[in-house]
């Protein structure tokens, strides 16, 4: 090869390489891209979110829900996962067991609701 060709050769591969690492961090960073262990989280967050969501409602809305609500609010802190379990709001519909962690996001929900509506 001449020197002209193998300059042209060695900075057209060197362009490649910087343009493809620019091209990633733009993407990483500004861009959406996400890896799968990043977007597997997310996707786990969104459900349990929704589980949550769904917690909360079949509590606020149950038969004896207003005595339910005073029975929750007199509850120990730590109590009030216990209760939300035997009430079996944390379970989904259609489901025998509740997943893990929903009982206690469904507290945090319904603290959350009671706050807002002053109950």
């Amino acid at each position: 090869m001449t020197p002209v060709t193998d300059a042209k050769v060695t900075y057209g591969i060197g362009g490649s390489v910087v343009g493809a690492v620019v091209a990633m961090i733009i993407g990483f960073n500004w861009g959406g891209w996400t890896t799968s262990t990043t977007t597997e989280k997310m996707s786990q967050e969104a459900v349990m979110t929704s589980r949550a969501s769904i917690c909360v409602a079949q509590f606020m809305t149950g038969p004896n829900h207003t005595k339910k609500i005073k029975e929750f609010k007199g509850a120990e802190s730590y109590k009030k996962s216990e209760l939300i379990e035997q009430g079996g709001w944390d379970r989904m519909p259609g489901e025998e067991k509740a997943a893990w962690g929903v009982a206690s996001a469904c507290v945090t929900g319904v603290e959350a609701a009671l706050t807002k509506t002053g109950a």
